[in-house]
Formats: C-alpha cells, sequence, structure tokens
C-alpha cells in the first residue's frame, strides 16, 4: 500500500512538473529572446543569450512611446474599473435588497442576459452610436463602452456578496436617520472589500489586455494603449520579432506587478461572494 502511494505521489510530481515545463517554457522563451540580436535568435532561439544587453529595451521604449501609451492605457483601465465598482455595487445590492418584487427579477434576469451574446455582435451598433455622438478619438468612449460591457457579470457578483452582509446593519442605521445613500457608503460597501478587490482585478487585467476596443475607437496615435503600440511593431510584409518581445514584456510588467501585488484578495472574495447566507 505504501509503494502504491509513493507510486501515486510520484506519478502527480511528474505530471506537475511537465505541465509546469509547458507553461514555463513560453515564458522562457519571450524572456531570453529580448537580449538577443535577430540573427542570434534565428540560429539558436532556445539558448542563452551571450550576453545581456539592455539596450533593445531602451530601443523599445523610444519607439513604442511608452509613456504616452501606458498613460492612455492607465486611464482607461483605471476609470473602467473604477466606473464598474461604483455603478455594479450599487445595482447589486438594490437588486439583492428588492429581489423580493417582480421589477427587480425581471431587471436582474434582463441584465444577465446581457451575457448570453458575444461582445463582437454589437460592434457595428456601438461604431454607429459613438460616431452619432462625435466621441470619436476619446479615450471616455473606451470608458464607457468597458463599464456598460462589464456591468452584468459584476453586478451578478456584487447581488450574491451583498447576501453575507446583515441587514440588521442597515435597518439599525436607517433607525439613525441615515437615508438609501449614505447607509450603503458607509455602512455596506466597506464591507464589500473583497469582492470590490475581486471585481477590480479581474477586470483589471482584461480591461489593461484589451485590444479590440481601442482598435475600433481610438484611430489617432496619440490615443493609442499599449498593445496598439506593440501591434505597429507587426509589418505587412515582415516583423522585428526582437523589438516585438521586448514590447511584449514592457506591456505585461505593469500588469505583473499589479497582480503579484493584488492576488491575496482574489480568493478571498470570491469564496466570500458565494456563501449565501
Amino acid at each position: 500500500m505504501k509503494r502504491k502511494n509513493h507510486l501515486q505521489t510520484a506519478l502527480k510530481y511528474i505530471i506537475l512538473g511537465l505541465l509546469a515545463i509547458i507553461v514555463l517554457l513560453p515564458i522562457y522563451y519571450l524572456l531570453v529572446t529580448t537580449f538577443k540580436s535577430s540573427a542570434e535568435a534565428t540560429m539558436a532561439p532556445m539558448a542563452l543569450p551571450k550576453s545581456f544587453d539592455f539596450g533593445g529595451y531602451a530601443y523599445a521604449f523610444e519607439k513604442m512611446q511608452y509613456p504616452r501609451a501606458f498613460k492612455n492605457t492607465l486611464v482607461i483601465t483605471v476609470c473602467s474599473v473604477a466606473g464598474i465598482v461604483v455603478c455594479a455595487s450599487m445595482l447589486g445590492y438594490a437588486l439583492n435588497r428588492r429581489e423580493e418584487r417582480k421589477l427587480s427579477k425581471f431587471t436582474f434576469l434582463f441584465i444577465l442576459s446581457g451575457m448570453l451574446f458575444p461582445a463582437q455582435m454589437s460592434v457595428l451598433g456601438l461604431y454607429k452610436l459613438i460616431q452619432g455622438l462625435h466621441m470619436m478619438n476619446q479615450l471616455s468612449a473606451v470608458i464607457l463602452i468597458n463599464i456598460a460591457a462589464n456591468m452584468a457579470y459584476a453586478a451578478f457578483m456584487f447581488k450574491s456578496f451583498v447576501s453575507t452582509i446583515p441587514i440588521e446593519l442597515e435597518e439599525a442605521a436607517r433607525i439613525d436617520g441615515a437615508g438609501t445613500l449614505r447607509t450603503f457608503w458607509t455602512i455596506t460597501f466597506p464591507l464589500m472589500k473583497p469582492i470590490v478587490a475581486t471585481i477590480a482585478i479581474l477586470n483589471a487585467l482584461t480591461l489593461w489586455n484589451d485590444f479590440m476596443t481601442p482598435l475600433y475607437f481610438l484611430q489617432k496615435r496619440e490615443n493609442d494603449v499599449l498593445l496598439q503600440e506593440i501591434y505597429r511593431n507587426v509589418g505587412q510584409f515582415s516583423t522585428d520579432w526582437t523589438s516585438l518581445f521586448q514590447m511584449l514584456v514592457l506591456g505585461a510588467l505593469p500588469l505583473l506587478l499589479f497582480y503579484l501585488f493584488m492576488q491575496r484578495f482574489i480568493i478571498g472574495g470570491v469564496m466570500s461572494g458565494s456563501v449565501k447566507g
């Protein structure tokens, strides 16, 4: 029996090791290629570089106009996430505390129905709408679209999480004369920190890596985000792969640091939101 358990444990570690190699191999290839010349990357793609030269990063930093692109990406991501958290938290709170009413049930089902259709179906309508509102080439257009597109899932998560907050706290606040908005912002919302962190992290990861929405609605280079600048390095007939890899690392690095700092909040928020008490 012990021998069988040892074999099973060894087999598990072997499988996990192989999976780790499969996951880490592309990352290794990406990082080592950033320190190579085009000729060296072609001759020995998986070998370590002969010398670690950071000059390619400086060239990529300048070529993709990193500070401007980073600022645009940061503004869109932060404003979109803030809008999603504020609007979805209020919506989820209202739907949960009024869920016995038919109008609330209908509203909740109507909002969830938006998750049944792929976002690509609405591109043409959104394009005509943004063009009609004269908001083309404006960061605010992308921000509003991001908020609307991610509202349904966030509201669903907030609605589930509100069930874990004792309603007696809100009743006590109302007895003291607090209105609905004051009760929500001073009593309920501070208790939503786990799910707020979860929604913020998941949406930040998604919106930072969003390429299609800025591509459709931001057509001037001064409004480009990081992924658009990286895409500019892809030519019609040729591509400078070494510069492209360095741009990919520069584009993903802020997101990686953000995720490493905030990942501890994800499991707590999801688990708390899944318990209905």
